[in-house]
């Protein structure tokens, strides 16, 4: 049996927010969530994340993720102490507990899995993940015999100039044997610069315990600061950057490059610089996305072209073009090899098979057929100061530059709308449509100079 423990009570001072600390947002999921998710790969029997500080707000976060129990810690009184909170949940457990900090999220799953492993297979009380640092500085000290075991482990407040030489810290990720830690957790003591209970305070009532290095150290990497943050954004780009490259996806410039970890993306997709993808966005075989492109939430189909150009929660077709500084939002739905272009924005549409709209438009709440070819300047009018309406165009149907369309309207298949036309009123199949004010010209109205001339009754007077 497998139980894993979450550390996330803490409040986080050195962040400076009213955000919980394993709140804080990382590459599109909060640091905790990312925990999670490496804590569910184990399948465990049960999930504990035990909470403090915000607590209402760390468990309103994690509601979308089923099968957790959340363990109030009331006060903050160390390791040890969160830890002792779970006891009344593991009563029946006789199995491994797995205990994982919510501000570490640059573990992997490999790695917690080996930790798993090797602590079963040696039979150990309990299994400490550690890590050979370059500075150490700030973590607490492991101190091992000759084959790994721990003889002690010391905070690093408490270790004195030659103590703090040593390399090998503690991670804070464990693995127990339950019914050992039950029996030591009512041990503990404060006797420490913090006056706090450490859970390191067990390992001096159970045997053997184990040290288990981690390969790449920075994974042992908490995160109590906004520049620990960014460095660990800048590690999980870096991964998530060559694990795409090594599947077959070009990027240029890929410093200059970000990606969630949620995002798919198919071989021989190239991504220019500047470009950013978030969120459950997919792109499709043979697309280049950028340059300085941002995609959230959205699918993108193969052979398309994406420059300069910001989706959201939208679907993209085969074979397009999007772009340059095109915006496309909130649901909508562009067909396979349209041409989506200049300065032209799209928010809760739907475009059909080779459909243009190439320069200048606005199309909101509007449905357009295939083979649609839409004008510059071209707006849907959308919204009367209380409600929003929708516009229907049919196939083919063409509409003039500068050309508004009132909604709620329907365009038939077939249409040619004139240049400058406002249009109120539905519109048949084959119709030829101009909705505009016939021109008024006054021949000779300003003199040489460019003055008015007067008009005969000011002449007269």
């Amino acid at each position: 049996m497998l139980a894993v423990a979450i550390l996330a009570a803490g409040k986080g001072t050195r962040m400076k927010s009213n955000l919980p600390k394993v709140l804080q947002p990382l590459a599109g999921q909060s640091m905790v969530e990312r925990v999670i998710t490496i804590a569910r790969g184990l399948h465990a029997d049960q999930y504990l994340v035990i909470v403090g500080y915000g607590r209402e707000q760390v468990q309103e976060a994690l509601t979308h993720i089923p099968d957790l129990t959340f363990v109030e810690q009331r006060e903050q009184l160390g390791t040890g102490h969160a830890i002792q909170q779970v006891v009344p949940y593991l009563r029946d457990f006789s199995g491994t507990l797995v205990v994982l900090t919510g501000d570490s999220p640059l573990l992997r799953l490999e790695t917690v899995q080996d930790l798993v492993k090797t602590h079963e297979q040696s039979e150990s009380a309990a299994t400490v993940l550690t890590a050979l640092l370059p500075d150490p500085s700030g973590y607490g000290r492991v101190f091992c015999d000759q084959y790994c075991y721990i003889e002690r482990i010391i905070e690093h407040r408490d270790c004195n100039a030659a103590q703090r030489k040593n390399r090998r810290v503690s991670t804070g990720v464990y693995c127990f044997r339950w019914r050992d830690l039950a029996a030591a957790l009512p041990k503990l003591t404060t006797n420490n610069d913090q006056k706090e209970y450490y859970l390191t305070e067990v390992f001096n009532y159970l045997s053997p315990v184990l040290a288990h290095d981690v390969a790449d150290y920075e994974e042992s990497f908490g995160i109590n600061d906004r520049q620990q943050l960014s460095h660990a954004h800048d590690v999980l780009q870096s991964r998530v950057r060559s694990h795409w490259m090594n599947q077959g996806v070009t990027m240029i410039l890929p410093e200059t490059i970000t990606i969630d970890d949620t995002v798919e993306l198919a071989a021989n997709v190239t991504l220019e610089p500047h470009t950013h993808l978030r969120g459950k966005t997919k792109i499709g075989a043979h697309s280049r996305i950028g340059p300085s492109s941002f995609i959230e939430n959205s699918a993108i189909g193969e052979y398309c072209t994406v420059q300069f150009s910001v989706i959201t929660d939208s679907l993209v077709g085969d074979g397009c073009r999007v772009g340059p500084y095109t915006h496309i939002r909130q649901q909508t739905v562009v067909g396979d090899r349209c041409r989506v272009g200049n300065f032209v924005e799209l928010k809760n549409s739907c475009l059909g098979n080779q459909t243009n709209a190439a320069h200048l438009s606005y199309l909101g709440d509007a449905t357009l057929g295939s083979r649609v070819n839409v004008g510059a300047g071209t707006v849907t009018a959308n919204y009367d100061g209380f409600n929003k309406f929708r516009t229907e165009i049919g196939d083919r149907t063409k509409t003039g530059s500068n050309s508004v369309l009132v909604a709620p309207v329907t365009v038939g298949s077939n249409v040619n709308i004139g240049a400058g036309s406002v249009i109120t009123t539905s519109i048949p199949d084959n119709a030829l449509a101009i909705a505009r004010p016939q021109a008024v010209i006054k021949p000779d109205y300003y003199d040489d100079e460019g003055r008015k001339r007067a008009t005969p009754s000011q002449s007269q007077s």
